[in-house]
């Protein structure tokens, strides 16, 4: 394998890039667990590069045994470069470039749908946790939606531990967007909002459901909460008014799967 020494490889500076969000059609794959996830979700690794100083390792070593297997060119790096290509305060010891998995959430009606509609939810860190309980809680979709980061952004990634590779991911530009293709699945639109809403536990969330959430800070427009088919707000005890987006979205999820496996 060939090793690289200078920062200012070519590759390096392709994945800099990638991870600046200036090529829209790839991602970077920071680390050994999103490699191992991509792998097993059969994502189209094109590129690779290895730490010198973890070549011994035998997770490290499974992993570049596959990348052989599958013919991605890789190369070696030594810990001064590596530290430049990974964004971890510890550099990784394996990242690989691959394609943006390309994903739809506007499909047919389906008796089973179960969206989530990330509205304007800025922080990477937080959408993808929210990606990780949609996985996690069966949803069959996700749309980022309005100013949301890129779900398939590094942070983001990290945060998602992988469900962003497997679960079907849109981004729009509009919420407006986002819902029309929720109703053309045939879903009911549910707003979650901090309070004044139907409670969790009391309205009914069975049948093809999508949930509406917004950002930590501001939430959801009133138009969007207006045009909504249901408000949905969760019990708190005071004096704490508002939860976490993605906790959020984790209780709406796991109680609509509740009331549909009854």
């Amino acid at each position: 394998m060939f090793t690289i020494s200078s920062r200012q490889n070519a590759l390096v500076v392709r994945c800099r890039a990638i991870a600046r969000g200036e090529d829209s059609a790839r991602i970077l794959l920071d680390g050994a667990h999103l490699v191992s996830e991509a792998l097993a979700s059969g994502l189209a690794i094109q590129q690779a590069i290895v730490s010198t100083a973890h070549a011994g390792d035998a997770e490290i070593a499974a992993i570049v045994h596959e990348l052989e297997r599958r013919q991605v060119e890789m190369v070696a790096a030594r810990p001064p470069v590596m530290a430049a290509v990974s964004l971890l305060r510890s550099p990784s010891a394996v990242v690989a470039v691959a394609a943006r998995p390309v994903a739809s959430t506007d499909g047919r009606p389906s008796r089973q749908a179960l969206l989530v509609l990330a509205c304007d939810v800025q922080d990477p860190g937080n959408l993808g946790a929210i990606v990780r309980v949609a996985e996690a809680a069966g949803a069959t979709g996700m749309v980022a939606a309005g100013q949301s980061a890129d779900p398939f952004g590094s942070k983001a990634l990290r945060g998602s531990m992988g469900s962003a590779l497997r679960l079907p991911i849109a981004m729009r530009s509009t919420i407006d967007e986002s819902v029309a293709d929720a109703r053309r699945q045939g879903c009911r639109i549910a707003a979650a909002i901090p309070r004044g809403g139907t409670l969790l536990y009391d309205a009914d969330l069975r049948g093809p459901l999508a949930v509406l959430v917004g950002s930590e800070g501001s939430g959801l427009a009133d138009a969007v909460i207006r045009d909504a088919d249901l408000q949905l707000t969760i019990p708190m005890q005071p004096p704490v008014e508002s939860l976490n987006a993605a906790v959020t979205v984790a209780i709406v999820l796991y109680e609509a799967r509740r009331q549909n496996q009854k």
